[in-house]
């Protein structure tokens, strides 16, 4: 099976680095997952934006905090959720020197859309439209649209000024020999409300379904896309 961002991509899948094409080329067929430990050399955050980023770490979505040079993980695995889609995690812990800061996601390819859909945080509140593309220099990009809210009976989508669009590049260093991630979130009237940029080392392990961590997969599960 091919993994949910070949899905995506299609023939621009080769186009991508070797090394990017192995983070982001397996499925739950392959039983492998991707783990990764790192540094961000910065993270920053609008004071404007202090209280949605402050709601948002109760359910691991952004975060008031910045700094340099944080240590930080991301956790990637593959598995089929209960409604039988193909799922990737994005789970992301950044240490600070007080408090270990959370920003999690799953990700599935939604044969309606024919695109990827992003559910953010840890309970699939929040449903964000992907759109994929390569870089020029074999990495990448990820671009957030359109934003829609679930929870029991109740849908609807974000107003465009009230949202954040986020802009996500990760490619391989061939000189530095490692992992280089950016991600920059931007209101249309706030500006820049978010971001980070950082490197790291990624290990990839044989697992499968039963194998993956507790905290690993989100507490509830979305079927609306």
């Amino acid at each position: 099976m091919k993994s949910i961002y070949e899905q995506a991509l299609g023939a621009d899948f080769g186009k991508l680095h070797p090394r990017i094409q192995q983070r982001f080329g397996f499925s739950s067929c392959d039983r492998k997952a991707s783990i990764g430990h790192g540094v961000m050399k910065q993270i920053w955050y609008s004071k404007w934006a202090l209280l949605p980023l402050f709601l948002g770490t109760f359910r691991h979505i952004m975060f008031p905090n910045g700094g340099r040079n944080i240590p930080f993980t991301i956790e990637n695995y593959a598995y089929v959720d209960p409604s039988g889609r193909e799922t990737v995690t994005w789970v992301r812990k950044f240490e600070f020197p007080r408090i270990v800061r959370h920003f999690d996601a799953t990700m599935v390819f939604s044969k309606r859309r024919q695109a990827i859909v992003d559910y953010l945080g840890n309970k699939q509140h929040l449903a964000v439209d992907l759109e994929l593309s390569v870089t020029p220099n074999g990495g990448l990009r990820i671009c957030s649209g359109e934003q829609r809210f679930y929870e029991g009976k109740l849908q609807f989508i974000f107003p465009s000024l009230l949202t954040g669009f986020a802009d996500v590049c990760e490619w391989y260093d061939d000189e530095q020999a490692c992992y280089r991630i950016t991600v920059q979130v931007r209101n249309k009237l706030l500006g820049t409300v978010f971001r980070y940029e950082g490197a790291f080392q990624a290990s990839f392990i044989t697992t499968d379904e039963e194998a993956i961590p507790i905290g690993i997969k989100p507490l509830r599960s979305e079927s609306r896309e």
